[in-house]
This record gives structure tokens, C-alpha cells and sequence, in this order.
């Protein structure tokens, strides 16, 4: 069973950093695409940031002077590191993997995503 675990979320005062892990487990041939979400209550998941498998990164305007996303493929772990936190960052951090899985001699891609991790920031 394929699981993508995140960890690093918690409560912070505006103007700090936090740093996002989120590792995949389990059985699969390999790991190519992972971003991280964000879902505001009421509305929406939405875009972060991705990185592909070859460092190629992708970032939502808004984040991209504070937000840094990274990974290692060793570890199959996508990281988010955000600076300079306000309170508008506050909201539950999904990741999601796009897994290959070996089905019937076949190797299939598969969307996978974490339980999220709540970042919380305080004024």
C-alpha cells in the first residue's frame, strides 16, 4: 500500500519559517511528479508549488518570493520550506505524488495523496 506521509506542520508566529516533509512508502517502481496543495476552509485545493522528478519546479505567483520546494529522490520526500509567514498562509498542507505502480506486469501512475498538515500562523 502506497502512502504519502507529511510532517513538519505545527503553529508559528508571522514572520517565521516552517519547513514541509512529505515522504512516500510503500511499494512502487518510482516516484515522478509531487507538489504540495493548500486548502482554505470552504473552497478549494489549491496550487503551491510542484517539482518533478528532474528538479523542474512550478510555483503559484503569489508564493514563489517565499516558498521553496525541493525533494530527494533517494528518500522519495518532497519539502516545502516557507519564510516569512503571515497569518494568509495559515491552512491545511496537502502533498501529492504521482506513483508508479507495477499492475499486472504493467506499470501504471497513480495520484496519491497525504492527510495534510495544518499550518498555523499566529499574529
Amino acid at each position: 500500500q502506497v502512502q504519502l506521509v507529511e510532517s513538519g506542520g505545527g503553529l508559528v508566529q508571522a514572520g517565521g519559517s516552517l519547513r514541509l516533509s512529505c515522504q512516500a512508502s510503500g511499494q512502487f517502481f518510482g516516484v515522478n511528479d509531487m507538489g504540495w496543495y493548500r486548502q482554505p476552509p470552504g473552497k478549494q485545493r489549491e496550487l503551491v508549488a510542484t517539482i518533478t522528478r528532474n528538479m523542474v519546479t512550478n510555483y503559484e505567483d503569489s508564493a514563489k518570493s517565499r516558498i521553496t520546494i525541493s525533494r530527494d529522490n533517494l528518500k522519495n520526500t518532497v519539502y516545502l520550506q516557507m519564510h516569512k509567514l503571515t497569518t494568509e498562509d495559515t491552512d491545511d498542507y496537502t502533498c501529492n505524488g504521482v506513483i508508479q505502480v507495477v499492475r499486472i506486469g504493467i506499470i501504471d501512475e497513480i495520484y496519491f495523496w497525504g492527510q495534510g498538515t495544518q499550518v498555523t500562523v499566529s499574529s
